[in-house]
């Protein structure tokens, strides 16, 4: 599955971005859905996944009510609402697919196989 994330932008502290991530290709409800974000200099950080039906979700705690990620299989695209928005909330975010057969819970960057190119997201203060 190829991914494609869009929907980055500049928004001040205490805003709202919703990120969207569009998939072609097949199976793709077959996919747990990742979201992660990378800050200059740092590693990938884990932000919410959620299962192949969208039944399951689960967050970091850094980000945890204060996003939401949802998906819509019959459009092929997984979504990333985020409000509340904090200037260390700025980095790239990625969105990222693993077949179901991997462990949903597992957090790790690694056990994602597929990864879109990240928008930008930059939060004001």
């Amino acid at each position: 599955v190829q991914l494609q994330a869009s929907g980055g932008g500049l928004v001040q502290t205490g805003g709202s971005l919703r990120l969207s991530c569009a998939a072609s290709g097949r199976a793709f409800s077959s996919y747990t859905m990742g979201w992660f974000r990378q800050a200059p200099g740092k590693e990938h950080e884990f932000v919410a996944a959620i299962s192949w039906s969208g039944g399951a979700t689960y967050y970091a705690g850094s980000v945890k009510g204060r996003v939401a990620v949802s998906r819509d299989n019959a459009k092929k695209t997984v979504y990333l609402q985020m409000n509340s928005l904090k200037p260390e909330d700025t980095a790239v975010y990625y969105c990222a697919a693993k077949p179901i057969n991997k462990a949903f819970s597992d957090r790790n960057a690694a056990s994602y196989d597929n990864w879109g190119q990240g928008t930008l997201v930059t939060v004001s203060s």
